[in-house]
């Protein structure tokens, strides 16, 4: 292995006339927080669904883990290494904290949901779902439905629901959106304890957050990489600064 856990090469997606990706290629390594930002429109949501296997390239190839999964599905993906986080949360809002991550404990695992109280007899799974748990700014939460939990908590647990399946990444499709200043930087925290064991691909519009976690930042505009390097090269390169023209607070 190449110590790179997601490859993206040349991808191009093509709607009619319009080239929302434009060879597209990064990768994600070990140990990394790689975000990938970009003006509205810049063909973010097409790149992103490329790589989950929701939406097929017209070219190029993508790799998990050194495997091509250019032709493969989601759950192909998602068993090969792949974890996402969604911009809109995406949980099972009747339930607790703590049944959210059992689900997804035991969705790992290859078991049925037909009859979720037995789950209650399983200790091995209840100990895996409080291992999560542990730490978290959700531990003292376990027992509260989502449905009675804050946007940031739920962005938590949205999270340790994508930790629940021990994915090889994560894909994190904006993290920070709908949270206000101290919920964002709870975020930050979050992440950076969970990037020291997990790589991710941040997605990310706050950029006072992704100066805060990011190892590399690659910028897309109009489906393109203009630029890949570290906070400091994106926040003094030319080409960048002009794509967020009239946003140069943002990079500074």
């Amino acid at each position: 292995m190449s110590g790179r856990v997601l490859e993206v090469e040349g991808l191009v997606k093509r709607f009619g006339g319009l080239t929302a990706t434009d060879h597209v290629t990064l990768d994600l390594k070990r140990g990394e927080i790689h975000a990938l930002i970009g003006p509205n429109g810049a063909g973010k949501s097409t790149l992103i669904n490329q790589l989950c296997g929701e939406l097929p390239p017209d070219e190029g190839e993508v790799r998990i883990m050194g495997r091509d999964v250019t032709r493969l599905g989601v759950p192909e993906r998602v068993a090969l290494g792949l974890g996402r986080t969604f911009q809109i949360t995406s949980l099972l809002t009747e339930m607790t904290v703590a049944e959210n991550i059992a689900l997804a404990v035991q969705a790992r695992r290859g078991g049925n949901f037909r009859l979720f109280d037995r789950l209650r007899g399983r200790r091995d799974l209840w100990a895996e779902t409080e291992a999560l748990l542990r730490g978290s700014g959700l531990e003292a939460r376990a027992d509260v439905r989502v449905s009675g939990l804050s946007h940031g908590e739920k962005k938590q647990l949205e999270l340790l629901v994508a930790l629940a399946g021990k994915p090889a990444f994560l894909l994190l499709d904006e993290p920070m959106a709908g949270l206000g200043h101290s919920e964002s930087q709870e975020m930050v925290q979050v992440l950076r304890r969970i990037a020291a064991d997990v790589p991710m691909l941040l997605v990310e519009h706050d950029m006072e957050a992704v100066f805060a976690l990011a190892t590399r930042i690659s910028v897309l505009v109009y489906g393109r990489i203009i630029a890949t390097g570290s906070v400091e090269e994106i926040r003094n390169h030319p080409e960048v600064r002009e794509a967020y023209l009239g946003q140069e607070d943002e990079l500074c």
